[in-house]
């Protein structure tokens, strides 16, 4: 079963949302401090978890850049992050790439925080890289 894309773009408080399920590549990228949190990620959720259970040894990509995050974006968050977490445990290959900005210790630090709470995923941490001008 084919399941459809699932994008939803950008705004001033909600990241870019691209999961592109046919080639086993989720991102989420921008700003996370909508008004509604669970509003905003539950049918993000919902269509991660649908997928990953169509998902039989899948070699998952997930990357996930988010200069800001707030803290009911941070409990969503570990939802999703623990959905990738099940589906690793349950034999898929599930990549993280966690791309931060070098002087950013939050996001960091979530990073680290997310490497203990969902050992099953391969976890790597990036540097962004910086565009001056």
């Amino acid at each position: 079963m084919t399941m459809e894309s699932l994008y939803i773009p950008a705004t001033a408080t909600s990241p870019e949302v691209s999961f592109e399920f046919d080639q086993h590549r989720l991102s989420i990228r921008g700003e996370s401090y909508p008004e509604n949190a669970a509003a905003f990620y539950g049918p993000v959720i919902h269509g991660v978890r649908a997928y990953l259970d169509s998902c039989e040894s899948c070699p998952i990509e997930v990357n996930v850049s988010l200069a800001y995050f707030n803290s009911s974006s941070t409990k969503m968050l570990f939802g999703f992050f623990d959905a990738l977490n099940e589906a690793a445990l349950a034999g898929n290959t599930v990549t993280l790439n966690w791309y931060r900005d070098e002087e950013d210790e939050v996001s960091h630090e979530f990073g680290e925080e997310l490497r203990e709470d969902c050992p099953a995923l391969h976890f790597v941490e990036r540097m962004l890289d910086r565009k001056d001008g």
